[in-house]
């Protein structure tokens, strides 16, 4: 059965890295706004296992006009435990507490690969895709919340 549950940064750096940065290094996985002020992180655990984690930071982007805003970050899934619905109750679970801490916003930079996914979410994309170097193509992707 799938688990919710807020954790460490320290928790999301070797599944960062594993599926969103593997030709690069552990470091590049390690984010300033992991620990800023603000800033939370979830987990979604599968029999003790940590198999989901994205993390969540104050972040305004200057082209939405609310005061308080959220930027899901990093959101990544073990390959192997994908499409169990993992990565959409963490999201759904990062939401509740949002609101609850006044924000309306919640917007990401998403690759594009899995804008679909995003939009599945609630998400909406704003603007042209745009290149994330070294990453490859993103898109500003956004969903308001109340």
């Amino acid at each position: 059965m799938l688990q919710i549950k807020l954790i460490q940064p320290e928790m999301t750096y070797s599944i960062r890295h594993k599926v969103l940065r593997p030709h690069q290094s552990i470091e590049s996985s390690i984010y300033t706004s992991d620990h800023e002020e603000g800033s939370f992180h979830v987990g979604a655990f599968l029999d003790d296992k940590l198999i989901t984690v994205v993390s969540f930071c104050l972040e305004k982007h200057p082209d939405f006009p609310e005061e308080i805003q959220y930027r899901l970050r990093a959101m990544a899934t073990l390959e192997d435990y994908r499409m169990l619905g993992a990565g959409r109750l963490a999201v759904r679970f990062a939401e509740e507490i949002i609101i609850d801490k006044g924000a309306y916003l919640l917007w990401c930079k998403g690759r594009t690969s899995v804008q679909k996914y995003y939009e599945n979410l609630g998400f909406k994309a704003f603007g042209e895709a745009f290149d994330y170097p070294p990453i490859g193509s993103h898109i500003i992707m956004y969903k308001r919340l109340i």
